[in-house]
């Protein structure tokens, strides 16, 4: 098929049969189509001028969940593509979207049931992941007690959806309400898009809600969904996220703007061992135990008390082990928070069966233009490898050049001007290894934040910050999330975890938070130019390439002159 030349509108879109999509970024009205194709594709390359998307089964499941249909996306892609759609890809969309419903799980006369159409039972009970969970009895498939979560992921995995509509146990009240002041005096409103993720989880309390993972950025306030969510459902809740810094932050927003006390909200940390009708715990406490072979000893906080609900913030990062323990905490409703789906060990297909599918999701651009998220300008600073490491570099194997790449002393000196040049700004210098943030401490006279600064001193360092007693702080990947710093509004990124795009967009959101005097935050990475500092910057970057963010290509050398440089 060819493009049709005359045409008086570019199109944006190039649909192959590979069921990937190409999308011309310079294109007519390529901002909305990136949008669009968000919600049911993955963005898998973003050179400067052509994105390219891939349709996937989870990417569309997720959708369909969401709320689109097969003629929906079909008619969107057909609508923005120069060539038409490929039959293949029309074909995959249709089989992708009709696996969903066609499996669901009731409960029956105290018992869970497998619903399946009579073809795809045959196909599953073939299955030996499946059946191996299954009793057979006539027509009916019975699930073997406590696989609730093992029958959803086996079934993903070989390309079926499951509807889980068997309900939840309502676990102990709690009776709570959000303030209309929170303790400062500040009025307190839920968002409108925060109220409308937290119906969205709800869903009316019907079996359909209670399951699922709500997708908005950093600083747009996941917290408060979370918190509407459980004012919802009046339920006791075991609340787990990433760090200390973050059960003080959930305690802190529980406390100021709902009716909860200090008697209603518990810590279940390394320092306490509170269990209380609100508990908040750390997926590092959760996952200690003594050696390998030991048991997991904190896993018993999950049968400590009747949780009616169960809150993943950064579901993103929720650890292996724990995985497992949500497989078999089922019964429980359970809300994942988090910036994006995207997890670096490819087990998205585990969020979606054992968490649940995302139920609503928000582009970042979209509340940028509403104001509240802060307007972002992402720079990426290209710099020449030291002449000195030159030859250790090509002599190396690829982990070593990794370390060397990242650590290459030239950033020093362009990381010592840009600190320079923002003044007058609240700066954060964002790095990987300690070895190389301490250099930069020390030459910038800076306090560090790293995984060995004691939470005390860290809060200390954090409140100085926000007070503008510090202007510049370095930090370790521990600042990566959950650190509530509204005036920051420049991030110099030195060096990060390989090519995570998680991390890249959580850092990205250190800088977010709308700005009392507004103006736009400042991004900037650092980057060793001709090395694998540059392919893992450039991988690090699709999530937020996807989101409507280009990354401005910078110069070291010219950065103090002229700007330059264009995006992609």
């Amino acid at each position: 098929m060819k493009p049709d030349v005359n045409s008086e509108v570019r199109r944006a879109l190039i649909v192959q049969r590979d069921r990937s999509v190409l999308l011309d970024l310079h294109a007519e009205g390529a901002e909305d189509v990136r949008v669009g194709l968000g919600r049911f594709a993955e963005l898998v390359k973003s050179p400067e001028h052509l994105h390219t998307y891939k349709l996937t089964s989870l990417s569309l499941w997720n959708a369909s969940f969401g709320g689109m249909d097969e003629a929906s996306i079909s008619e969107f892609l057909e609508e923005h593509s120069v060539t038409g759609v490929p039959k293949e890809v029309r074909e995959y969309v249709r089989e992708m979207l009709a696996r969903t419903g066609r499996i669901t799980l009731v409960r029956r006369e105290g018992r869970l049931l497998l619903r399946a159409d009579p073809e795809i039972r045959e196909q599953i009970l073939e299955i030996e992941s499946v059946s191996g969970l299954l009793e057979e009895d006539g027509d009916n498939l019975w699930l073997k007690e406590g696989f609730r979560g093992l029958i959803k992921k086996a079934l993903v995995r070989v390309g079926y959806p499951v509807d889980d509509i068997a309900g939840y146990e309502e676990g102990d009240a709690l009776e709570f309400r959000c303030l209309p002041e929170d303790a400062a005096g500040k009025t307190f409103k839920v968002r409108d898009y925060q109220e409308s993720a937290a119906q969205q989880f709800h869903a009316g309390g019907t079996e359909r809600g209670g399951a699922g993972v709500v997708v908005l950025p950093c600083g747009a306030g996941k917290t408060i969904v979370g918190i509407r969510a459980m004012e919802l459902f009046q339920t006791q809740t075991l609340v787990l996220t990433t760090n200390r810094t973050a059960v003080a932050q959930w305690k802190r927003e529980l406390l100021s703007k709902t009716s909860l006390t200090s008697k209603d909200v518990g810590e279940y940390t390394g320092d306490l061992k509170e269990i209380c009708p609100v508990t908040i715990s750390t997926y590092q406490i959760l996952t200690w135990r003594r050696s390998h072979e030991d048991e997991f000893v904190h896993f018993e906080l999950f049968s400590r008390a009747n949780w009616g609900l169960v809150i993943y913030d950064e579901v993103h990062l929720l650890p292996a082990p724990v995985f497992r323990v949500t497989a078999e905490l089922q019964a429980r409703r359970r809300l994942g928070l988090t910036a994006t789906l995207v997890r670096e060990d490819g087990k998205e297909d585990e969020v979606f069966s054992l968490i649940g599918p995302c139920r609503y999701e928000l582009p970042w651009r979209d509340l940028e233009r509403r104001g509240f998220i802060a307007e972002a300008r992402c720079v990426e600073v290209r710099l020449p490898l030291a002449q000195a490491l030159e030859e250790r570099y090509r002599d190396t194997d690829n982990r070593h050049r990794i370390r060397i790449a990242a650590e290459n002393p030239v950033k020093m000196d362009v990381l010592k001007e840009l600190v320079a040049r923002h003044g007058d700004d609240r700066v954060l210098v964002i790095g990987q290894y300690t070895r190389q943030l301490h250099l930069i401490a020390r030459m910038l006279e800076a306090p560090l934040i790293t995984g060995k600064t004691p939470n005390p001193d860290r809060e200390v360092l954090y409140r100085d910050f926000r007070d503008g007693t510090i202007p510049v702080l370095v930090v370790s990947k521990v600042a990566n999330f959950a650190i509530d710093l509204p005036d920051a509004n420049v991030a110099i990124q030195v060096s990060g975890t390989f090519g995570s795009r998680q991390e890249e967009a959580q850092r990205l959101g250190r800088v977010l938070r709308p700005k009392s005097g507004g103006g736009t935050a400042i991004f900037y990475t650092l980057v060793t130019e001709s090395t694998r500092d540059q392919e893992f910057s450039s991988h690090r970057q699709l999530f937020l390439a996807e989101q409507g963010y280009s990354y401005e290509i910078v110069n070291g050398s010219k950065l103090f002159a002229a700007r330059v440089g264009g995006s992609r």
